[in-house]
């Protein structure tokens, strides 16, 4: 039997969750994933073809084992071409490659920069290495779709010598996400020739500006901690700050960067448990000031990025809201297309309200930009970008 189908992997520092996905025809044969390895109770779920979901419990006390749980739930991992990732970023490397050890070693370098990303999906790699030597391991970088951005729009105003010997300048991610609703997004219009500002809107968010189906702009900055608020991440914010707090009243620079990386963004703002919008949106219901204001940062945020990227583009034709938030959420997305009438944009209320993870357009046919809603598939660009490698290897 020809191998022809791609298990596209997406890996967290707790979880594993995977796509089986058969070639080329793009069906989905199963799904699932697992939470919380490395605890004695990891959660797992798998759904196989139109077979009831199935759930379950066991000790899984790294990526392997959960990796091995995946392997048996799926009868074997005989029939794969390949394994598909998403990886964030590898110092000096971006695109779709083919993840060797110089590779691996490439994103082990800059493990200060990603340090809940970089670590897990190293780790899971060369899980796969260990179990499966003959198995090709394929990523795409989240950076990849932001390869071609002009240079104004990735340098920093820093000594040239810090772009050029040690790589500090801006990049992008959620590069998946934003290629595939730009890319579904010119197949309902019939035209790639479109200005899209792409709002991906989930457990960490990110705006693109996107010429003709590639990205000139990006809210990001050099890391993933950067750009909108994100989910307890902090998103913008000036480094002498930093500085201040870590050296002049003594926090330190380690309390500084786990505050920065773990107890910011929605959660810090909100003083919740969680960063999760919708607890945030619970509670702001019920009268927490803290919550709203949150979320008031939040929108905000996300407009002053819209309006960078008009000004950028000379105007927009479609608007985009993808992932979770976006996807599911009417409240936050009338908000962000407040008092924009004087770009022409038009929100039609009723087919707002009515929309929940489903394409649809919810601007009324007056607006001059139209508003859709396009929901993400990160893992057939991944599956894709995958065969093609593939295909390019033999």
């Amino acid at each position: 039997m020809t191998a022809n189908k791609i298990l596209v992997a997406n890996i967290g520092s707790t979880s594993f969750k995977f796509r089986l996905i058969e070639m080329p025809t793009e069906r989905v044969l199963a799904k699932g994933g697992v939470e919380r390895i490395g605890s004695a109770e990891s959660q797992w779920k798998a759904q196989i073809g139109n077979e009831p979901e199935q759930k379950g419990t066991a000790n899984l006390p790294e990526h392997g084992a959960a990796i091995a749980l995946v392997e048996k739930q799926l009868g074997g991992f005989g029939d794969l071409a390949a394994v598909g990732f998403k990886p964030v970023m590898a110092r000096g490397i971006s695109g779709t490659q083919v993840l060797d050890e110089p590779v691996l070693r490439a994103m082990e370098e800059i493990n200060t920069l990603l340090p809940a990303h970089n670590p897990p999906y190293v780790a899971a790699v060369r899980s796969f290495h260990q179990s499966h030597p003959k198995l090709p391991c394929i990523g795409t970088f989240e950076t990849a779709f932001y390869d071609d951005v002009p240079v104004e729009n990735v340098r920093y105003p820093v000594p040239r010598e810090w772009e050029t010997k040690y790589g500090i300048r801006r990049f992008g991610f959620h590069g998946a996400s934003h290629r595939f609703v730009s890319q579904r997004c010119a197949e309902l219009r019939g035209t790639d020739k479109l200005r899209i500002i792409s709002c991906h809107l989930g457990g960490s968010s990110s705006i693109a500006a996107v010429r003709n189906g590639k990205a000139v702009n990006s809210s990001w900055g050099m890391t993933p901690q950067s750009g909108l608020p994100q989910n307890n991440r902090v998103g913008d914010f000036d480094v002498f700050a930093l500085i201040y707090l870590a050296r002049d009243l003594g926090l330190g620079i380690d309390a500084v960067e786990k505050a920065l990386t773990s107890q910011s963004g929605l959660k810090g703002m909100s003083g919740l448990a969680t960063g999760d919008v919708r607890d945030l949106l619970d509670a702001a219901a019920n009268g927490n000031a803290d919550a709203k204001i949150a979320l008031d940062v939040f929108v905000a945020a996300i407009r002053k990025y819209i309006g960078q990227f008009l000004v950028e583009l000379n105007g927009a034709d479609v608007l985009i809201f993808t992932a979770g938030i976006a996807e599911n959420n009417p409240i936050l997305r009338e908000k962000i297309c407040a008092n924009l009438d004087f770009c022409g944009l038009e929100l039609d209320r009723e087919a707002n309200n009515r929309v929940r993870a489903e394409e649809a357009i919810i601007s009324t046919p007056r607006s001059k930009i139209e508003v859709r809603v396009i929901p993400t598939n990160e893992e057939i660009i991944i599956a894709r970008n995958a065969w093609a490698k593939l295909s390019s290897l033999n």
